[in-house]
């Protein structure tokens, strides 16, 4: 499953959301690493995992 963000539209949303206020260049600089990050985890994110395997180990005590 391949989701196309707009990550512009996201950081408005997440200052509207947090109450912030970025000048231009913090929004740019912001976008460039959003792009890095989703850029970096896409392989991570599309290698296939076995349906018995569970994502997270779970503690008993």
């Amino acid at each position: 499953m391949q989701q196309i963000i707009n990550w512009s539209q996201y950081i408005i949303q997440m200052e509207q959301i947090l109450a912030l206020e970025l000048d231009e260049a913090r929004r740019t600089e912001l976008l460039i690493q959003l792009e890095r990050i989703a850029a970096l985890a896409g392989p991570l994110m599309a290698f296939p995992l076995d349906e018995r395997i569970e994502v997270a180990g779970v503690f008993h005590s």
